[in-house]
């Protein structure tokens, strides 16, 4: 009778597992379509064939090397093992007598996990949209996916000196957010800003996006997903405390992206005299971002005030990166960087054992290792193929240019 429980369990979590990986992959849907929303008509076909080559891309680099550099034995806590592609799964015989160690499937942590790698790489998109060569992104996100993403993971959620210490990430405000934001600015200092985007004498021109109906409804499409990465992230739900810890993220996670909305509508307001909805939207992602460090500790209300704050940080970071002349046309690096960085801190909130100096120190180390690695790796691509389209496609846009296609061909005089 003891073995049927344990094997019912068994089932149970992993399950959950798998649905909770789905939810994450619907977000590549959702990175999707509020990028392809928040850019220009002439830039939709190649933002959407970015956002699934990186996800196909995402599932075989981890599959052939990254999930082993994160999850394998490292030579030490820094420095990660190196093997080539996953293993096999758990045998019944091994999951009955590990009692209760080994609660869900190999394959399913695998499922789980690629699907994260995806979303740091979906932040990148956004960030370097519109003025960048669409296999020098592609060559990027071989390397993001299969090397640097799991080597920092490996610190942290592969056991390795940041778990050593103390650092406190839950769901990735840090490994997985602020991760691809970094890179994303990596490229985007590289990079450029899109011409015609800032002025001689320090102007910011606003260029809008194409279809705002289409990026509320990515947004809610990450909105959903979110429930996914960090109720999924609680790892188990087939006992009484495992249940209750999950309709608790749940309930925190939704509650912060409130937070996050109404907190970014409102600064707005009060900045300018108008409501302005693709803030409110980066408001929703921001306050999402925020609890993601800690989605279970908090209260249902400290969750809505930790969202809240993400909401108002989100707005000042992109008027500050405007400011900076760092052009990020979905505000990607503000949403997923700036509060992120605030999520992590936000842990020390509500969870007794998080300390604000382990807290800094995974911050840093984040953010120093990624930014360095990913600059490498940009700074080579532009030296052997070149990482910017030219002046005269970016006026044509990289859809005809890149793809020979248009989104809205019927939009077009011909």
């Amino acid at each position: 009778m003891e073995s049927q429980v344990i094997e019912v369990a068994y089932a149970l979590d992993t399950f959950y597992f798998l649905v909770s990986g789905a939810l994450v992959m619907w977000m590549a849907a959702g990175f999707s379509m509020l990028e392809a929303g928040l850019v220009r008509t002439k830039s939709t076909v190649e933002i959407l064939i970015k956002n699934i080559s990186l996800y196909s891309l995402a599932c075989i680099m981890y599959m052939f090397i990254g999930y082993n550099i994160m999850y394998g034995d490292g030579l030490n806590s820094v420095i990660p093992g190196l093997s080539f592609f996953i293993g096999g799964d758990n045998t019944v015989e091994e999951v009955l007598a590990s009692d209760g160690e080994i609660y869900y499937s190999g394959m399913s942590d695998f499922f789980f996990q690629v699907v994260f790698v995806a979303t740091a790489m979906s932040i990148v998109s956004g960030a370097v949209a519109e003025r960048m060569k669409l296999w020098a992104f592609l060559a990027f996100a071989v390397f993001m996916t299969g090397i640097i993403y799991p080597m920092q993971g490996y610190w942290s959620w592969g056991e390795g000196w940041l778990d050593e210490i103390g650092y406190l990430d839950y769901a990735g405000s840090g490994i997985v957010h602020m991760t691809g934001a970094v890179a994303a600015l990596a490229g985007v200092l590289l990079l450029g800003a899109r011409k015609g985007k800032y002025g001689p004498n320090g102007e910011v021109n606003a260029i809008p996006g194409a279809n705002l109906p289409l990026a509320t409804l990515g947004t809610f499409i990450l909105w959903m997903g979110w429930f996914g990465f960090n109720g999924g992230s609680e790892l188990k739900v087939s006992d009484i405390e495992s249940a209750n810890a999950v309709a608790q993220v749940f309930t925190n996670t939704n509650l912060a992206a409130a937070g996050g909305v109404m907190a970014a509508l409102i600064t707005t307001r009060l900045m300018y005299g108008k409501t302005d909805l693709t803030m409110g939207l980066n408001g929703a992602l921001a306050g999402l971002v925020s609890i993601t460090a800690e989605p279970l500790m908090p209260s249902p209300l400290l969750a809505t005030i930790i969202g809240a704050i993400g909401g108002v940080i989100v707005v000042f970071s992109i008027i500050g990166l405007d400011k900076l002349k760092i052009d990020d046309p979905v505000g990607a690096i503000s949403v997923h960087g700036t509060a992120g960085i605030w999520g992590v801190f936000a842990v020390l909130l509500s969870n007794p054992d998080a300390s604000f100096v382990t807290q800094l120190i995974g911050i840093v180390a984040i953010f120093a290792f990624v930014f360095i690695a990913s600059l490498i790796v940009w700074g080579i691509l532009k030296a052997l193929m070149g990482i910017r389209i030219s002046a005269e496609e970016e006026y044509e846009g990289v859809d005809q240019s890149e793809c020979g296609l248009e989104a809205y061909p019927e939009f077009t005089n011909k």
